[in-house]
């Protein structure tokens, strides 16, 4: 079920499943990419519990081996609405029988869309419902629309970076590094940067980004203080760009699969909870 939320100067529209953002508009005009499942059929995914690939889609916790798949289950589970108002919907998850087969944590997970002005607050809080340490990652792969091709994109960031983008390997990450230049506050996009996957920034000082059209002027603000990882992705001549913020990364290749040891993963005391959030700016 889809559900619109509005503030006179935004419309976001939203599906309880997966709580997916499906469209963000203003002044008539859709940021988000349409879903087109010929090409990529997601429009905004979320990743829970996991962020990226394990080896061999196994990890292990407490001696036992789990399967999990790239980028987790909550992509694809049906949310409850909790709470819901003109601009501003709170979406929750809640552990089952079936996601502790996966993933053996009692948690709460609610996503929590609010528009306001001409930003879209997105928050994801997780609630650690047991008396065990938890351990998750969580992350936003929200695909923007480029209509023109992403060849007149570029991203600009918040401060001047060092772009070192670690490798990866099928759904591992390497331990070596392809250098996209020295100070740069702009990275004009190209299709090869994506002929082997995505771009993996894990080193970024920025914690804003701004996606512009170069020919138009047309821009779109994403910022994300909380989230250490930055992630850009498309399939090659496709007509979006993914811009992905990240608490958490895929495995290294060499790691030994222990959920405990996994690098960038949130850890949460029994009874805790975390909200991280990234604010999409029009």
């Amino acid at each position: 079920m889809n559900i619109t939320l509005s503030n006179g100067i935004l419309k976001a529209t939203v599906s309880t499943r997966g709580a997916e953002l499906i469209a963000l508009e203003k002044d008539g005009r859709n940021v988000i990419w349409c879903g087109d499942p010929a090409v990529w059929g997601f429009h905004a995914p979320i990743l829970f519990p996991i962020c990226g690939g394990l080896k061999d889609d196994r990890y292990l916790y407490r001696g036992k081996e789990y399967t999990l798949k790239k980028h987790g289950f909550i992509r694809t589970s049906e949310f409850t609405v909790e709470e819901a108002g003109d601009d501003r919907i709170v979406f929750l998850h809640r552990y089952t029988d079936d996601t502790l087969k996966q993933y053996p944590f009692r948690y709460e997970f609610r996503v929590i869309y609010t528009l306001s002005g001409t930003e879209l607050h997105v928050d994801y809080n997780v609630k650690n419902l047991s008396d065990d340490e938890l351990f998750f990652s969580v992350g936003a792969h929200e695909g923007f629309a480029c209509p023109e091709g992403i060849e007149e994109y570029s991203v600009l960031f918040e401060e001047p970076e060092t772009l070192d983008s670690t490798v990866l390997v099928g759904n591992l990450l390497s331990h070596e590094t392809v250098n996209f230049g020295e100070n740069r506050r702009e990275l004009p996009l190209k299709y090869d940067y994506f002929a082997v996957d995505a771009q993996v920034f894990l080193n970024l000082k920025s914690r804003s980004v701004t996606l512009l059209n170069r020919k138009t002027g047309a821009k779109v603000g994403l910022s994300f203080p909380s989230h250490d990882a930055f992630l850009l992705w498309t399939k090659p001549g496709a007509k979006y760009i993914c811009l992905e913020p990240w608490c958490g990364c895929p495995d290294f290749i060499g790691d030994d699969s222990r959920l405990e040891n996994k690098k960038m993963t949130v850890r949460l005391n029994g009874g805790e909870e975390t909200t991280r959030g990234h604010r999409i700016t029009l």
